[in-house]
């Protein structure tokens, strides 16, 4: 690495490719993208590592592709993580402010009292996200610091995940001697790479649809208000149409990605497929309209799952901005139709933005989680993103909660 530059490294270990890129701060409010990296993911089901070993194969190809590109030896990366484990909870904490004015102790204080919920042993806090502050009543307030008041409460989302679920995780980072800086939530991720203040602001939606899971996170009033992850992605649709085509897994993928549509109005009625078989079968020409017709029930029911989940949180009325999906499986065409229809709110595609370097490469939604990463570290952890990690001998889950503590702190 050249004298006094300054990267920062995004590792999405996704369920069906590992991707890295490697971000250099210009200054303080632009990133170059410098190199990327991917690889299919051999060793991950529904987001969740199941083989430590393959998983491990795979982030060392994907890195060392981002270091050729770069020119740079990567070290250290920010890393995200979804699975069905994976929980939000809003949270709410009060403290008296002691000398009539908030000080940055203050803040501290109350946002540990809003971070105290009962969670089982086997899980962990991964991100305590301030939503809003109360200072005597008065609510909305983004800022309270130096403010006069006797009583501060602070509304937060927590985020829990399994503490197996990201271990497992981060063991694999370590064994391709690498440091994992943070992990965050995915969709948290994503958002940074997709969303307008402005979307954020009004109410959004984020639907970000991977291989082995969709992630979701909602907000409102410039703060996200609601996550979940669906443990249902791209993947489903691929076996769907092996087994309805009669075809291997790996030539399903294929049809799917050159081939399917998620609405089977927008095919043409004589436009046609060469499936291959199975164990030297002849291939065989299909109707790309049965093709749709496979992938299309299951695309109404991502976007189904979605809107119960919507629905089951209380935000169906406050998104008026819409809705953004991301994520591989979004590029397909139909699924902003699907989506508009089962969701009832308008909907665009998202892909990272605002970026130097590498821009064109990496502006489509394939790459959305591993850019929000390199920005969500820029953002929130400031200069502390391109920094090594504490050196005293502490489980890494518990660095990641302080980092959470700085992050709060720098956040005001």
């Amino acid at each position: 690495m050249a004298k006094g530059q300054k990267i920062i490294v995004g590792l999405d270990i996704g369920t069906t490719k590992i991707c890295a890129i490697v971000g250099e701060i210009v200054d303080d409010k632009r990133i170059d993208i410098t190199g990327i990296g991917t690889h299919p993911s051999r060793g991950l089901k529904k987001g969740m590592v199941s083989n430590i070993d393959s998983t491990v194969e795979s982030i060392k190809r994907a890195i060392e592709e981002a270091e050729l590109m770069s020119g740079v030896e990567i070290n250290s990366v920010y890393t995200g993580i979804a699975g069905g484990h994976i929980q939000g909870l809003n949270g709410h904490g009060v403290i008296a402010v002691k000398d009539g004015e908030i000080s940055a102790s203050d803040v501290e204080r109350v946002m540990d009292a809003a971070r105290v919920v009962a969670i089982p042993s086997d899980r962990e806090v991964l991100h305590v996200i301030p939503q809003e502050f109360v200072v005597d009543g008065q609510d909305g307030i983004k800022d309270p610091l130096s403010m006069s008041g006797m009583r501060l409460e602070a509304r937060v989302h927590i985020i829990t995940g399994a503490v197996t679920s990201a271990q497992n995780l981060v063991k694999c980072i370590q064994r391709c001697s690498l440091k994992a800086l943070d992990v965050i939530l995915q969709p948290l991720a994503s958002s940074e790479a997709v969303l307008t203040q402005e979307e954020k602001d009004l109410g959004v939606l984020v639907v970000d649809i991977g291989g082995g899971t969709t992630d979701i996170a909602i907000f409102v009033d410039g703060a996200v208000r609601h996550t979940a992850v669906l443990p249902i992605g791209g993947n489903h649709l691929t076996n769907d149409v092996a087994i309805g085509l009669r075809t291997s897994p790996l030539e399903a993928e294929k049809i799917k990605i050159h081939y399917g549509c998620a609405l089977t109005e927008l095919v043409e009625e004589n436009d046609t497929i060469e499936v291959p078989g199975i164990g030297g079968r002849p291939a065989r020409l299909m109707s790309r309209r049965l093709l749709s017709e496979v992938i299309e029930p299951r695309a109404q029911e991502i976007f189904k799952l979605v809107h119960a989940e919507v629905e089951k949180a209380g935000f169906e009325e406050k998104i008026p901005s819409g809705v953004v999906i991301t994520g591989g499986t979004s590029i397909m065409p139909g699924m902003i139709e699907v989506c508009e229809q089962k969701l009832s709110l308008p909907t665009r595609l998202g892909a990272p933005s605002d970026l130097g370097g590498l821009i064109d490469i990496v502006r489509s939604p394939v790459y959305s989680t591993a850019v929000g990463l390199i920005l969500y570290a820029f953002r929130y952890h400031k200069e502390k993103a391109v920094e090594e990690p504490p050196a005293e001998k502490e489980p890494l889950l518990g660095q990641i909660k302080h980092r959470m503590q700085d992050w709060v702190k720098e956040f005001f």
